[in-house]
């Protein structure tokens, strides 16, 4: 009988130390969640972090990415990140504000970023350090900024000059600063979580929207807009973060290999962005369900002055330091 017993225990004892090994070999779980499609920049980017983060840690982390808003809309999914019930988000900029880092919407200004290459070089210097400086504090790590490139404005008649936004309700993010320009030109800003976009258009609830190329395409706005504006008027961008406490309790040998699969992604992601959205420009053009307007140069001029007002107005919104550190990096005047 004893026999038997110390048999039954070293089976036991072999199951539980199995068990117990196994648990230890389960992955690292992080779940990735973004409200853009897997075929735009951000989608692919999400996809390759997923892929190198895997690789560099030779499986000991394994990233979940849920696009297209399945688990969360945009309103709700840094909340859900603060409480811990997703690791990773990759949020419009704008989406700050409302934790009261308004700072972030200084990179909302119309007109700001001459080119991809001068927003790169921007938030890989003082002006993104300084902004992710303001989430610490909302039990929020930021990890990396991914260009989306720069926004389109569409509606159902074509936007060529100021007057034509007249009355005009435009779906925002939720960006004070788009809504004061917009606001500088007669349109009326409508805040929509950007799941909800393509329905507000096909019935008029919204009648018109800004956003990049490669989004109109894939969310198919350019089949609910008679009229694109490829005016290129604001910066899209999105900022990769992570809830502090989550990413501080990692090893620190896989918090290494994860910083340099999120550096490698972000290369990834900003370097097709512009290509992307050109690529997404000609299939919008090919499918002829809308047409395209180029602004001439006095047409943008005409929109820089209209719009020049919220630079002066941004100042009690977001605070003269940033707009300081923004002018200085940018040599640009602010007001």
């Amino acid at each position: 009988m004893k026999k038997t017993f110390a048999l039954i225990g070293a089976a036991i004892a072999a199951i539980a130390l199995a068990a117990g090994a196994a648990n230890a070999q389960a992955p690292i779980i992080i779940k990735f969640s973004h409200v853009v499609a897997n075929d735009t920049p951000k989608g692919k980017g999400a996809l390759k972090f997923k892929e190198l983060a895997e690789k560099y840690t030779n499986g000991k982390v394994k990233i979940e990415v849920y696009p297209n808003s399945q688990l969360f809309k945009d309103k709700e999914e840094i909340e859900a990140l603060q409480l811990g019930s997703v690791q990773m988000l990759a949020p419009s900029t704008a989406k700050f504000a409302p934790l009261g880092a308004k700072e972030f919407e200084a990179l909302d200004l119309p007109w700001l970023f001459k080119d991809d290459a001068t927003y790169d070089k921007a938030m890989k210097g003082p002006v993104g350090k300084y902004l992710f400086s303001k989430l610490e504090s909302k039990g929020i790590t930021g990890l990396a900024y991914w260009d989306n490139g720069f926004h389109m404005v569409s509606a159902n008649r074509p936007l060529l000059m100021p007057a034509d936004f007249q009355g005009l309700k435009v779906r925002i993010s939720g960006s004070k600063i788009a809504d004061q320009y917009f606001r500088l030109v007669g349109a009326i800003p409508q805040i929509m979580a950007f799941s909800e976009v393509y329905q507000a258009l096909q019935t008029g609830v919204v009648d018109s929207c800004e956003n990049t190329p490669s989004n109109y395409l894939t969310q198919k706005f350019d089949e609910v807009q008679k009229h694109i504006t490829v005016s290129y008027h604001a910066h899209l961008q999105y900022a990769v973060i992570v809830n502090s406490k989550f990413w501080a309790g990692l090893p620190a040998d896989i918090r290494t290999q994860l910083d340099k699969a999120m550096y490698d992604a972000t290369e990834y992601t900003n370097g097709i962005a512009h290509t992307e959205n050109e690529d997404a420009l000609k299939e919008i053009k090919a499918k002829g369900k809308t047409t395209l307007h180029y602004l001439t140069p006095a047409q943008i001029k005409a929109w820089r002055d209209a719009m020049a007002p919220t630079y002066a107005w941004a100042k009690g919104r977001v605070g003269q330091e940033v707009l300081d550190v923004v002018a200085k990096e940018l040599d640009i005047k602010m007001n």
